[in-house]
């Protein structure tokens, strides 16, 4: 049996807390069985949760990523698991091997003080908590491009409109998926609790869960599609666009036409991704805003300029008298897409009134090189 050296002092018992305060929460004490990919995400969480404790680690292979861990982070780790179950300071034993003879052991064990987990509901627990350490990779992984990509583009004169996407995009996310990952968290502290109380109730919480965790995912796969496009990778500019309202109707639940003319071979990059963003941001404004039932996107490619609008059947509004609102009117993020637009020599203006819908154009011009050969 591998056990901790003896120079270290033994584990600080938990209980000591309360006798400091009688209103503060007892460390609930974990041991978990099977030190590889479920054991390892456990460990991970668990780590960072001032209310539990992971007191040992049972595993007979010597070199897994959770042996590994659990020596990090200072866990005894022992080679029979049967030893988990006779240590005195602990409440919880999590069963992560699959292991049907470990699983039938542990039902067979006299053990009163120790409330047991194991098979599907301890494989959907450490599933869940790895699915969503990936989406948070993900997301960070996508954030990190993204700000690479207009390092790439944007210079000293676009720091105020990076500074407007950012926090359009930490509003997105914070919003949206944040909210989700939140309640999830809640029910996973929930299913915690009812463990030893209530399994039947714990494993229907547990299948909640991954229902809400399968829609925080798929949020955070649309953040990930906003953030980044698929045609990106081509520069597509025409088919980014078309591709985009498609999952913008299937999302917002508003029909969507799209009209696309002309050669964009002879857009630079840097047009393409800049009016990409306004026409989302314009969009985004149309969900949230506009209350409407369609929009229209038409975007021509003509010889010496590029025009794009936006047209929703939405309530409208007044442009001249929303004008006067400073902080009104940059909260329909016009700001940043007059700003993109003034980089790049053109313009964008609203065209509406109460009732009537709303119509945001956007024009600017394709300088030919040829032209101006001494610019």
């Amino acid at each position: 049996m591998l056990s901790p050296k003896s120079s270290n002092p033994p584990p600080r018992p938990t209980r000591s807390r309360p006798r400091r305060s009688q209103q503060k929460v007892t460390a609930s004490r974990v041991a978990i069985i099977g030190g590889g990919h479920g054991g390892t995400a456990l460990m991970e969480v668990f780590a960072e949760d001032p209310l539990v404790t992971v007191v040992g680690l049972g595993e007979i292979r010597p070199n897994t990523m959770g042996v590994r861990l659990a020596k990090k982070f200072g866990i005894p780790v022992v080679r029979r698991y049967q030893d988990l179950l006779k240590m005195k300071d602990v409440d919880l034993v999590i069963d992560v091997t699959g292991n049907p003879a470990v699983e039938k052991a542990l039902l067979e064990a006299h053990a009163p003080h120790v409330a047991l987990v194991g098979g599907a509901s301890a494989k959907f627990m450490w599933q869940l908590i790895e699915a969503r350490i990936r989406a948070s990779a993900e997301i960070e992984h996508t954030l990190t491009r993204y700000q690479s990509l207009f390092r790439l583009y944007v210079k000293e004169e676009a720091e105020g409109a990076v500074d407007e996407e950012r926090t359009r995009i930490a509003c997105e996310i914070h919003d949206g998926l944040v909210q989700t990952l939140v309640g999830v968290n809640l029910k996973m502290e929930r299913v915690r609790e009812l463990v030893p109380e209530d399994p039947t109730k714990c494993l229907a919480m547990l299948n909640q869960t991954t229902v809400q965790l399968k829609h925080a995912i798929q949020e955070a796969r649309q953040v990930v599609y906003n953030l980044r496009p698929g045609q990106y990778d081509h520069l597509a500019f025409i088919p980014a666009l078309s591709n985009y309202l498609k999952a913008y109707e299937r999302e917002h639940r508003i029909r969507t036409e799209f009209e696309g003319s002309g050669d964009e071979s002879r857009l630079e990059p840097k047009t393409k991704v800049f009016v990409f963003r306004m026409v989302q941001e314009a969009l985004s404004n149309v969900a949230k805003h506009a209350m409407a039932t369609k929009v229209m996107v038409k975007v021509q490619l003509k010889k010496d300029v590029l025009e794009a609008k936006v047209s929703d059947n939405g309530q409208g509004f007044d442009v001249q008298a929303e004008g006067q609102n400073p902080e009104k009117w940059d909260h329909f993020g016009v700001r940043s897409m007059m700003e993109r637009a003034r980089m790049l020599g053109g313009n964008v203006q609203w065209v509406s009134k109460s009732g009537t819908g709303t119509k945001v154009e956007i024009s600017i011009p394709l300088v030919i090189k040829e032209k101006v050969a001494y610019a």
